[in-house]
């Protein structure tokens, strides 16, 4: 993992804005991002690490997460990208079995726009 992004997530976990639990679920899903090829880095990634982070370091603590008025729109746009809401999708549930933190319907769009901005990261760097 590049340096500036390993110490996003140290800066969460010293700070005590996430719990260890946390972070390394984070860090170890963007792992297997990087090994599929995406190219994640503290630019590329830096604002879906943090949002993942926070999300699930909220849940744990038992705050709520608003469903927010622009749900329908981000839906809307994801319709092109329904790997990226899969993948969105199968974080949430190993969030679940593994922290006890299902992300609800809002938070898996979200973390889907980003996978998808990944994603066309990926394809422009393939591309000559």
């Amino acid at each position: 993992m590049e340096d500036r992004l390993a110490l996003r997530l140290q800066l969460f976990r010293d700070s005590g804005q996430a719990p260890p639990q946390v972070t390394r679920f984070v860090e170890d899903e963007l792992t297997v991002l990087a090994a599929e090829g995406h190219p994640v880095t503290e630019d590329t990634a830096g604002l879906l690490t943090s949002h993942l982070v926070m999300a699930l370091a909220r849940l744990l603590n038992g705050e709520p997460i608003e469903q927010f008025l622009t749900d329908e729109n981000v839906a809307a746009e994801l319709a092109d990208h329904p790997g990226a809401v899969e993948r969105a999708r199968a974080i949430s549930l190993r969030a679940e079995e593994e922290l006890g933190a299902a992300l609800p319907d809002s938070e898996i769009n979200f973390l889907a726009m980003h996978l998808a901005v990944l994603r066309k990261n990926a394809l422009r760097r393939d591309v000559p």
